[in-house]
Protein backbone atom coordinates (compact mmCIF):
# COMPACT_ATOMS: atom_id res chain seq x y z
CA UNK A 1 0.00 0.00 0.00
CA UNK A 2 0.99 3.71 -0.81
CA UNK A 3 -0.89 6.72 0.27
CA UNK A 4 0.03 10.06 -0.78
CA UNK A 5 -1.02 12.73 1.89
CA UNK A 6 0.55 15.63 -0.13
CA UNK A 7 2.14 15.43 -3.21
CA UNK A 8 5.90 14.93 -3.10
CA UNK A 9 8.36 17.31 -4.49
CA UNK A 10 11.19 16.09 -6.79
CA UNK A 11 14.70 14.75 -4.42
CA UNK A 12 17.38 13.64 -4.99
CA UNK A 13 18.48 12.18 -1.81
CA UNK A 14 16.68 9.25 -0.17
CA UNK A 15 17.45 8.66 3.83
CA UNK A 16 17.14 5.62 5.52
CA UNK A 17 16.38 4.96 9.26
CA UNK A 18 17.59 1.56 10.48
CA UNK A 19 16.05 -0.26 13.39
CA UNK A 20 12.85 -1.56 12.13
CA UNK A 21 12.97 -0.33 8.66
CA UNK A 22 15.34 -2.00 6.80
CA UNK A 23 15.62 -5.19 8.90
CA UNK A 24 13.49 -5.98 12.43
CA UNK A 25 15.37 -4.92 14.97
CA UNK A 26 13.18 -6.62 17.71
CA UNK A 27 14.70 -10.36 18.21
CA UNK A 28 18.17 -8.38 17.59
CA UNK A 29 17.60 -5.91 20.85
CA UNK A 30 16.52 -8.69 22.83
CA UNK A 31 19.11 -10.85 22.20
CA UNK A 32 22.18 -7.98 22.62
CA UNK A 33 20.36 -7.24 26.56
CA UNK A 34 20.04 -10.96 27.23
CA UNK A 35 23.74 -10.97 26.45
CA UNK A 36 24.66 -8.31 28.52
CA UNK A 37 22.29 -9.46 31.07
CA UNK A 38 23.88 -12.85 31.16
CA UNK A 39 27.15 -11.37 31.83
CA UNK A 40 26.38 -9.06 34.38
CA UNK A 41 24.54 -11.81 36.31
CA UNK A 42 27.31 -13.97 36.97
CA UNK A 43 28.88 -10.93 38.56
CA UNK A 44 28.85 -10.91 42.39
CA UNK A 45 25.82 -9.33 44.09
CA UNK A 46 24.32 -8.06 40.58
CA UNK A 47 21.86 -10.16 39.99
CA UNK A 48 20.62 -10.12 43.99
CA UNK A 49 19.44 -6.56 43.04
CA UNK A 50 16.52 -8.07 41.05
CA UNK A 51 15.03 -7.12 37.55
CA UNK A 52 14.16 -3.84 37.89
CA UNK A 53 18.27 -2.71 38.78
CA UNK A 54 18.93 -1.83 35.21
CA UNK A 55 16.23 0.11 34.95
CA UNK A 56 17.19 1.99 37.90
CA UNK A 57 20.42 2.86 37.29
CA UNK A 58 19.51 3.62 33.43
CA UNK A 59 17.05 6.30 34.92
CA UNK A 60 19.35 7.94 37.24
CA UNK A 61 22.27 7.82 34.94
CA UNK A 62 19.95 10.40 32.81
CA UNK A 63 18.79 12.45 35.34
CA UNK A 64 22.83 13.00 36.26
CA UNK A 65 23.23 13.89 32.07
CA UNK A 66 20.26 14.45 30.47
CA UNK A 67 22.32 14.67 27.44
CA UNK A 68 22.69 11.12 27.35
CA UNK A 69 19.36 10.30 25.75
CA UNK A 70 20.78 11.93 22.84
CA UNK A 71 23.28 9.06 22.72
CA UNK A 72 22.32 5.65 23.64
CA UNK A 73 25.99 3.81 23.31
CA UNK A 74 27.17 6.68 25.96
CA UNK A 75 23.46 5.94 27.88
CA UNK A 76 24.53 2.61 28.10
CA UNK A 77 28.08 3.06 28.74
CA UNK A 78 27.36 5.50 31.47
CA UNK A 79 24.79 3.09 33.14
CA UNK A 80 27.01 0.21 33.19
CA UNK A 81 29.67 1.69 35.12
CA UNK A 82 26.99 3.58 37.34
CA UNK A 83 25.40 -0.04 38.57
CA UNK A 84 28.54 -1.73 38.61
CA UNK A 85 29.96 1.24 41.37
CA UNK A 86 26.78 1.25 43.31
CA UNK A 87 28.05 -2.34 44.02
CA UNK A 88 31.10 -1.52 45.57
CA UNK A 89 33.52 -2.64 42.91
CA UNK A 90 36.76 -0.93 42.38
CA UNK A 91 37.36 1.62 39.47
CA UNK A 92 39.67 -1.16 38.42
CA UNK A 93 36.39 -3.64 37.97
CA UNK A 94 33.84 -1.31 37.05
CA UNK A 95 36.26 -0.57 34.01
CA UNK A 96 36.85 -4.31 32.83
CA UNK A 97 33.20 -5.48 33.82
CA UNK A 98 31.50 -2.42 32.32
CA UNK A 99 33.80 -3.31 28.77
CA UNK A 100 32.94 -6.64 28.89
CA UNK A 101 28.99 -6.32 29.19
CA UNK A 102 28.95 -3.88 26.39
CA UNK A 103 31.06 -5.74 23.93
CA UNK A 104 28.34 -8.51 25.20
CA UNK A 105 25.80 -6.31 24.14
CA UNK A 106 27.70 -4.58 20.79
CA UNK A 107 28.61 -8.35 19.63
CA UNK A 108 25.03 -9.15 19.39
CA UNK A 109 23.51 -5.99 18.37
CA UNK A 110 25.34 -5.93 15.55
CA UNK A 111 23.87 -9.54 14.89
CA UNK A 112 21.57 -8.77 11.27
CA UNK A 113 21.44 -10.04 8.19
CA UNK A 114 19.64 -8.00 5.90
CA UNK A 115 17.51 -9.83 3.60
CA UNK A 116 18.71 -10.40 0.63
CA UNK A 117 15.29 -8.59 -1.71
CA UNK A 118 16.39 -5.43 0.62
CA UNK A 119 19.51 -5.23 -0.14
CA UNK A 120 18.39 -5.57 -4.09
CA UNK A 121 15.47 -2.54 -3.64
CA UNK A 122 18.61 -0.25 -2.22
CA UNK A 123 20.83 -1.16 -5.29
CA UNK A 124 18.19 -0.72 -7.33
CA UNK A 125 16.92 3.01 -5.68
CA UNK A 126 20.62 3.58 -5.98
CA UNK A 127 20.73 4.16 -9.44
CA UNK A 128 18.45 6.66 -9.23
CA UNK A 129 18.92 8.63 -5.83
CA UNK A 130 21.54 9.13 -3.62
CA UNK A 131 20.94 6.57 -0.10
CA UNK A 132 21.76 8.17 2.83
CA UNK A 133 20.80 6.49 6.86
CA UNK A 134 19.98 8.82 9.21
CA UNK A 135 19.48 6.93 12.74
CA UNK A 136 19.22 7.32 16.20
CA UNK A 137 20.04 4.14 17.15
CA UNK A 138 23.62 2.79 18.05
CA UNK A 139 23.93 -0.17 15.11
CA UNK A 140 27.56 -0.47 13.94
CA UNK A 141 26.43 -0.63 10.25
CA UNK A 142 30.45 -2.09 9.26
CA UNK A 143 29.56 -5.06 10.87
CA UNK A 144 26.80 -6.33 8.71
CA UNK A 145 25.57 -6.40 5.37
CA UNK A 146 24.52 -2.45 4.68
CA UNK A 147 27.97 -1.47 5.46
CA UNK A 148 28.54 -0.52 1.79
CA UNK A 149 25.09 0.97 0.80
CA UNK A 150 24.90 4.20 1.37
CA UNK A 151 27.23 7.45 0.61
CA UNK A 152 26.76 8.92 4.00
CA UNK A 153 25.56 7.40 7.93
CA UNK A 154 24.67 9.92 11.01
CA UNK A 155 23.81 8.39 14.40
CA UNK A 156 22.62 10.45 16.86
CA UNK A 157 25.15 11.18 19.87
CA UNK A 158 28.02 10.80 17.46
CA UNK A 159 26.58 13.25 14.92
CA UNK A 160 24.47 15.46 16.63
CA UNK A 161 21.38 15.13 18.78
CA UNK A 162 18.87 12.40 18.57
CA UNK A 163 15.97 12.89 15.76
CA UNK A 164 13.41 14.29 15.93
CA UNK A 165 15.46 17.32 16.47
CA UNK A 166 16.75 19.19 13.50
CA UNK A 167 20.65 17.95 13.97
CA UNK A 168 20.98 15.15 11.59
CA UNK A 169 18.96 16.69 9.17
CA UNK A 170 20.81 20.09 9.28
CA UNK A 171 24.19 18.16 8.58
CA UNK A 172 23.24 15.93 5.91
CA UNK A 173 21.45 18.78 3.49
CA UNK A 174 25.22 20.14 4.37
CA UNK A 175 27.45 17.68 3.68
CA UNK A 176 25.53 16.49 0.80
CA UNK A 177 25.28 20.05 -0.37
CA UNK A 178 21.41 19.99 -0.83
CA UNK A 179 17.92 22.12 0.50
CA UNK A 180 16.17 19.68 3.03
CA UNK A 181 13.23 19.18 0.98
CA UNK A 182 15.59 17.27 -1.54
CA UNK A 183 15.66 14.83 1.63
CA UNK A 184 13.02 12.12 1.35
CA UNK A 185 13.22 10.46 4.90
CA UNK A 186 11.71 6.76 5.29
CA UNK A 187 11.48 5.71 8.76
CA UNK A 188 9.23 3.69 11.03
CA UNK A 189 8.71 6.18 13.75
CA UNK A 190 5.97 9.61 13.64
CA UNK A 191 7.63 10.74 16.57
CA UNK A 192 11.36 10.31 15.26
CA UNK A 193 11.64 10.17 11.68
CA UNK A 194 8.34 11.51 10.52
CA UNK A 195 7.72 14.34 12.63
CA UNK A 196 12.04 15.16 12.38
CA UNK A 197 11.65 15.19 9.10
CA UNK A 198 8.68 17.33 8.47
CA UNK A 199 10.11 19.77 11.47
CA UNK A 200 13.47 20.34 9.50
CA UNK A 201 11.72 20.84 5.93
CA UNK A 202 12.50 17.23 4.93
CA UNK A 203 9.81 15.30 3.06
CA UNK A 204 8.80 12.23 4.70
CA UNK A 205 7.60 8.39 4.58
CA UNK A 206 6.30 6.38 7.35
CA UNK A 207 6.63 2.33 6.84
CA UNK A 208 3.55 1.61 9.11
CA UNK A 209 4.13 -1.96 9.68
CA UNK A 210 4.89 -1.72 13.66
CA UNK A 211 1.60 -1.66 15.21
CA UNK A 212 2.81 1.12 17.51
CA UNK A 213 1.18 3.88 19.21
CA UNK A 214 3.43 7.48 18.81
CA UNK A 215 2.09 11.01 19.90
CA UNK A 216 3.09 12.81 16.86
CA UNK A 217 -0.10 13.48 15.23
CA UNK A 218 1.00 15.34 11.69
CA UNK A 219 1.12 13.12 8.91
CA UNK A 220 3.77 11.93 6.69
CA UNK A 221 4.31 13.24 2.84
CA UNK A 222 3.92 9.27 1.76
CA UNK A 223 2.72 6.42 3.81
CA UNK A 224 3.46 2.38 3.10
CA UNK A 225 3.10 -0.32 4.59
CA UNK A 226 5.82 -2.18 2.90
CA UNK A 227 9.45 -1.28 2.13
CA UNK A 228 9.07 -2.44 -1.49
CA UNK A 229 6.46 0.17 -1.88
CA UNK A 230 9.31 2.77 -2.43
CA UNK A 231 10.09 1.25 -6.09
CA UNK A 232 6.92 3.38 -6.92
CA UNK A 233 9.63 6.33 -6.96
CA UNK A 234 12.39 4.70 -9.56
CA UNK A 235 11.97 6.63 -12.77
CA UNK A 236 11.50 5.05 -15.87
Amino acid sequence: MIRFNRAIRPFSIMSFDLDDTLYNNHPIIKAAVSAQQNYLNALPRYQEQGPQYWQQCRQLAALQQPELKDNVTQWRKHTLRLALSKLGFTEQEVALHASNAYNAFADARSNIVVSDDVLVLLDNLAQHFTLIAITNGNVEIERFNLHNKFELVLQAGMHGKAKPHSTLFDKAAAHLKVTKSDILHIGDSLDTDVQGANNTGCQSVWLNDQNAKYDYKGLADVEITNIHALTHFIRS
